[in-house]
């Protein structure tokens, strides 16, 4: 993800791209990293961010890492001032809070998924969950066999689109032996296997009928396609937001 969102930077125009920080390809050129013409800047040992940032002084950062990486870096980067556009996924809810705490005083848009359509997804989910009081919910997620958290981040923003729109709920994360569904409970249902890129199905069911809405990446490139406004928003802001605010779908 970190290539992907080098490459709709880059791809996107009107940015200079002043830094790249990770704990392999130290040294190359993070347009070439990222399957583009060379960007004249050279990956740093994340070790070395400190130290770069002060010597570069980004208006914004970009961070594609792990939770526990990514609240490191998140008090490094309001150190120097400077905002940030997180992607990263599998927050605790301790370290969600962190990440807001480390952050006070500069802006940020925190988002567990940049793509244009999964941020559509989440408020038809919400307007669905609105009009189908009442229904079973079930969520079904599908990816790559090597993604590390499950469910996915944009599952639990789904279940809480939900529970927005219809209170407070038990959240089932897959059914083993006796487990007749209960009132009031949301499914969710994680799918690691092969290449899947991401796959999410949200189902609304009552006795009689179904209503479903899917949301299937095809690339990477999808997960990237808001980050070039989610930079051009946070800019010169204080706060925290979502792509909710970046993309005007309040």
């Amino acid at each position: 993800m970190g290539r992907t969102a080098v490459k709709s930077v880059l791809a996107s125009g009107g940015f200079d791209v002043v830094a790249g920080f990770d704990v392999c390809a130290v040294g190359t050129d993070i347009g070439i990293l990222a399957g583009c013409e060379p960007a004249g800047v050279c990956v740093s040992d994340v070790s070395e961010i400190a130290e770069v940032l002060r010597t570069v002084r980004p208006d914004v950062v970009v961070d594609f890492s792990q939770a526990q990486a990514c609240v490191k870096n998140s008090k490094t980067v309001a150190s120097a001032r400077a905002n940030m556009v997180i992607g990263t996924t599998g927050f605790s809810k301790g370290e969600l809070g962190q990440l807001k705490k480390n952050l006070a005083g500069v802006g940020a848009v925190i988002s567990p998924n940049m793509s244009v359509g999964v941020n559509v997804f989440w408020k038809l989910v919400g307007k669905a969950a609105e009009n189908l009081k009442g229904y079973d919910v079930e969520v079904v997620e599908a990816h790559h066999r090597f993604k590390k958290d499950a469910p996915s981040g944009t599952a639990k923003k789904a279940v809480e689109a939900i529970k927005a729109a219809v209170g407070e709920s038990r959240v089932v994360c897959g059914r083993e032996g006796d487990c007749m569904r209960k009132a009031g409970e949301i499914g969710v249902h994680s799918i690691r296997a092969g290449d899947i890129v991401g796959e999410h199905t949200v189902m609304f069911t009552t006795l009689g009928e179904r209503f479903e809405l899917r949301h299937v990446a095809h690339s990477r490139d999808s997960f990237a396609s808001g980050i070039p406004a989610a930079i051009r928003f946070v800019k010169g802001r204080k706060g925290i937001y979502d792509m909710g605010d970046v993309l005007g779908l309040r």
